[in-house]
């Protein structure tokens, strides 16, 4: 247990029901410490987690804050998170800025995990359950904003990662699937000069952009790195 810190190991202490010696087990075979707490600390929220949710990362911490610096600029007052998992990037937006946003996911678990974290951080979000590679979806939005499954299907990851919903990290097509969808279905649901806002695996940045400009050829599309200056954020102006 030592590859953690003290506040992760005190949150453990604090908040796991069972006998830490069974804690101290399962972090041995790379169970994450996330799901033994039972949530995690996101941009001020309290997102709680489980095995039906991806654990929220740092990175995408940075995707809310800049995320917020764009709507702010561009006055969008209405916006829809896709393949929302535990909810927290709609629930960190929600919660920082007075607009009216939806979030979407295709699993009746995650949903449910999502719909706590909303009444626990205490915003209104619109959920809907669709699987966004099959189903329409409805409405008009100012932005789209998404941390879809990107990781290849012969991807290595890290041991952690087997733990977590399977769905939430794989994507067909070299990683490309859910981003070709999303700006695919963004044609119909995207208000006039709207703003798509993706996290991205950090090897799909070009293809990704081409993938934009092949619906979107005057877009202004901007990818920004993340902490480990890594290709991470890409934000597209249509």
């Amino acid at each position: 247990m030592n590859k953690f810190g003290y506040a992760e190991l005190k949150a453990l202490k604090e908040n796991y029901k069972g006998p830490l010696e069974e804690a101290k087990k399962l972090l041995e075979k790379n169970y994450p410490i996330q799901y033994l707490i039972g949530f995690v600390e996101f941009y001020n929220c309290k997102i709680y987690v489980n095995e039906d949710v991806l654990i929220p990362r740092y990175e995408t911490e940075y995707l809310v804050e800049e995320t917020l610096k764009i709507l702010k600029e561009k006055q969008s007052k209405t916006g829809i998170d896709l393949c929302c998992g535990s909810g927290c990037i709609a629930i960190a937006l929600k919660k920082n800025k007075n607009m009216e946003i939806s979030a979407c996911d295709i699993s009746d678990q995650a949903l449910l995990v999502a719909k706590k974290n909303a009444i626990e951080n205490q915003v209104k979000i619109n959920f809907l359950k669709k699987d966004i590679l099959t189903e329409k979806i409805e409405g008009k939005y100012d932005f789209i904003i998404s941390n879809p499954p990107y990781v290849k299907m012969d991807e290595q990851t890290d041991k952690e990662t087997r733990y977590e919903p399977q769905i939430a990290l794989f994507a067909k097509n070299n990683g490309l699937e859910f981003y070709e969808k999303i700006l695919e279905q963004s044609k119909e649901i995207l208000n006039k000069n709207g703003i798509i806002i993706f996290e991205i695996g950090s090897t799909l940045g070009d293809e990704i952009k081409k993938i934009a400009l092949r619906f979107y050829p005057k877009a202004n599309i901007t990818i920004k790195k993340d902490f480990n200056h890594l290709d991470r954020f890409m934000f597209i102006e249509t």
